[in-house]
């Protein structure tokens, strides 16, 4: 590592940029200055090179160096969501249409199993009633009717016919009535209690489950079709992350692999692990990945909500810098290389040239960076005072 503090040490570091623009199988491109200004001109700049004056150089805190291996964590980053298992959540219909009478339900109120949700009301609940009690009455007597034909067979006196005809006309009323039952099971109807308490012209809706009412969607005389959604009702104790992993990263992925993630609207960092991995690929190439949340569940998780993940794979030595010496810039990651002084002269400045990089897991204060055409492992990088670079390029760029 080189120090450029004084200005003694210019010429030195002067020489060791040369060297490596001679080692370096990529041929650096000559400056080109867009124009011509005195000796103690602030910068000169191309698209991608600042030139410092010596004064200046001297007044920055600059170390350089070079890109070296790091164990650092191997992680996939992606998006995903929270979700809550399907038994979670639960949308609450009704197979008849009716009218709703009455419900005190908004979004985000809890709820405990067996709560009453809505009253509704409907001609056709009156008539489901109706319907069973006069089923359940004819059956009575057709069961009379059956028992007395049996009866008369076992002495030989009325005809098979007549007795199968009874038998039929029984088993008819009796499916009847236990389908009528089963109808107004639906809706909440207890029939044992049906013929002493007498028929009911509303219906009232109770949550199966203890959670937060997610969605509203009727008020007090709201005509409901069958099936139409009512309600919403998440429990989210049971609450889990949900993956989008391409198929590229497939093959990295296995059960209890520790994940770090942040939501949309939190910078809270929670962990989870991997516990379920999708076996079909989807249209957009990936497969869904179910993760087990082990950090404490907190207000800010809300079932639906968006969140960006780290998948740590293992470690593995990966070629890093400091984080201080990449910069970003216009949505991409640079470095700043060291070049020759301007015309061969330390007097007439130092230039820097800044190359694209591509960078990957960042952590305990290295970045890894993956090599392209204009980057490779051996050449020296400025480690300090990149964004001093930066802001001198853009400050010198606006000028001109």
């Amino acid at each position: 590592m080189i120090q450029i503090k004084k200005y003694g040490l210019l010429l030195l570091i002067a020489f060791t940029a040369l060297q490596i623009t001679a080692c370096s199988s990529n041929e650096n491109t000559p400056l080109q200055n867009k124009s011509s200004r005195s000796d103690t001109a602030a910068e000169e700049v191309s698209d991608n090179t600042v030139t410092l004056t010596p004064q200046q150089l001297q007044s920055l805190d600059i170390k350089t160096g070079k890109a070296g291996l790091r164990n650092l964590s191997a992680v996939i980053q992606v998006n995903g969501r929270l979700e809550v298992p399907p038994q979670n959540a639960v949308s609450i219909t009704i197979p008849y249409g009716g009218i709703v009478k009455s419900t005190t339900l908004l979004d985000g109120k809890r709820v405990t199993k067996g709560e009453r949700l809505v009253t509704l009301e409907s001609p056709e609940f009156i008539q489901l009633q109706q319907d069973y009690l006069d089923g359940t009455n004819q059956l009575e007597f057709l069961t009379s009717e059956y028992n007395r034909q049996q009866e008369l067979a076992t002495q030989n006196i009325n005809a098979k016919k007549t007795l199968q005809k009874s038998k039929a006309d029984y088993q008819a009323a009796l499916n009847k009535v236990k389908g009528l039952k089963a109808k107004l099971s639906l809706i909440h109807i207890n029939t044992n209690t049906l013929e002493e308490n007498g028929i009911q012209n509303t219906v009232t809706i109770y949550s199966p489950i203890n959670g937060y009412v997610t969605q509203v969607n009727v008020n007090r005389g709201t005509h409901v079709n069958p099936n139409d959604m009512m309600f919403r009702i998440v429990n989210s104790d049971n609450m889990y992350v949900e993956l989008a992993v391409f198929e590229k990263d497939i093959p990295r992925l296995k059960r209890d692999l520790n994940i770090h993630f942040s939501l949309v609207n939190d910078s809270t960092a929670y962990r989870a692990q991997i516990y379920l991995i999708g076996k079909e690929i989807g249209k957009d190439g990936s497969i869904p990945v179910n993760c087990r949340i082990t950090s404490p569940i907190t207000s800010s998780m809300i079932p639906g909500i968006y969140l960006k993940a780290t998948i740590e794979t293992g470690t593995s030595q990966l070629t890093a810098l400091p984080e201080n010496a990449i910069v970003s810039f216009g949505g991409k990651d640079y470095v700043f290389q060291p070049e020759s002084p301007k015309s061969g002269s330390i007097q007439d400045g130092y230039s820097f040239r800044m190359l694209e990089v591509e960078t990957g897991v960042t952590e305990n204060g290295y970045t890894a960076v993956t090599f392209t055409k204009d980057f490779n492992p051996n050449m020296a990088i400025v480690i300090e005072g990149a964004y001093d670079l930066l802001s001198k390029m853009k400050n010198t760029s606006e000028e001109e």
